[in-house]
């Protein structure tokens, strides 16, 4: 072990493990330069390798590391990088989110291409948004039409490469349901009009499909100003309902008052009637005590 410890290393291999998709947040170079600063002896008994595999798993782009020596002297770095699932900005700060949900910061020497994700998305909601940007870049169609998604308030929009319209989503809940509906929306009836006739399609409500016309297409001036009018005349409407609750509410009253009225002359003349009788009727004389004799 003595000698083995004042052995020089005869060699440092990196071996970058195979994501399922390339990343290079971190290289060779970079790894060996960490390596070269931890030992700067060279020998193997001056290595510290739970030191040395702690530091590069605390490097933002790694996922796992795992150090080791060979009874040759050769020192073996097997490191896995992150793969990121999204890009978030959030609260005016940039940074990736991996499938695990777990935050790392952009790297300045590389970007990686992914979809962009914006608005104040909860830490709880990362996963079930790395979830659905997984199954958007499985399938043709949702990749085709999907190349962003932004949150408002609670609710979810996807936003779209045809058009200026968005597709909102409402909550991560039902995606796979909500997805084949935008697909039969698209496939029966959006693929006969102009993609920027829309200005939101939303998913949200279930079994239906809700759209909002935009307003800076000229195609839609003509609907929007029928819409207008029938909205101009809802205040008409209203009104005339008002007057007619009032009619009908004093039409109530005054027959109320009426029965009020009638029950009230019932009720005295029945009391008439029952004084003229208790007149007439004569009371009823008391009856005697039987005078007692007493024999002795």
């Amino acid at each position: 072990m003595k000698r083995f410890n004042q052995k020089p290393m005869e060699k440092v291999s990196v071996k970058m493990i195979e994501t399922k998709e390339p990343v290079y947040f971190i290289d060779e170079k970079e790894v060996k330069e960490l390596v070269k600063k931890s030992n700067p002896t060279k020998k193997v008994g001056d290595i510290n390798i739970p030191e040395l595999e702690k530091r590069l798993n605390n490097l933002p782009g790694v996922d796992s590391a795992n150090v080791y020596l060979n009874l040759n002297g050769n020192l073996n770095l097997n490191i896995k990088q992150r793969v990121p699932a999204f890009r978030l900005n959030k609260n005016g700060e940039d940074f990736y989110v991996d499938e695990k949900g777990i935050e790392f910061p952009i790297s300045t020497n590389y970007s990686f291409p992914c979809m962009l994700v914006t608005g104040n998305v909860k830490k709880a909601e990362y996963m079930p948004l790395a979830e659905l940007i997984s199954k958007i870049n499985k399938d043709e169609f949702s990749r085709k039409y999907f190349i962003g998604i932004s949150k408002t308030n609670n609710d979810y929009n996807l936003l779209t490469s045809e058009g200026n319209f968005k597709v909102e989503i409402g909550d991560l809940e039902n995606i796979d349901l909500k997805v084949k509906g935008f697909k039969a929306f698209v496939n029966k009836y959006l693929v006969y009009q102009s993609p920027e006739k829309y200005r939101k399609v939303s998913l949200k409500y279930d079994n239906q499909i809700v759209t909002t016309l935009n307003p800076d297409y000229e195609e839609n001036d003509s609907i929007i100003s029928v819409g207008k009018k029938e909205l101009a005349k809802l205040p008409v409407i209203a009104e005339k309902k008002e007057k007619a609750e009032k009619k009908t509410s004093v039409a109530t009253i005054s027959a109320k008052q009426k029965n009020v009225v009638k029950k009230a002359k019932k009720n005295t003349a029945a009391e008439g009637k029952s004084e003229k009788k208790a007149a007439i009727t004569p009371k009823k004389s008391e009856t005697k005590k039987k005078a007692t004799v007493k024999v002795e």
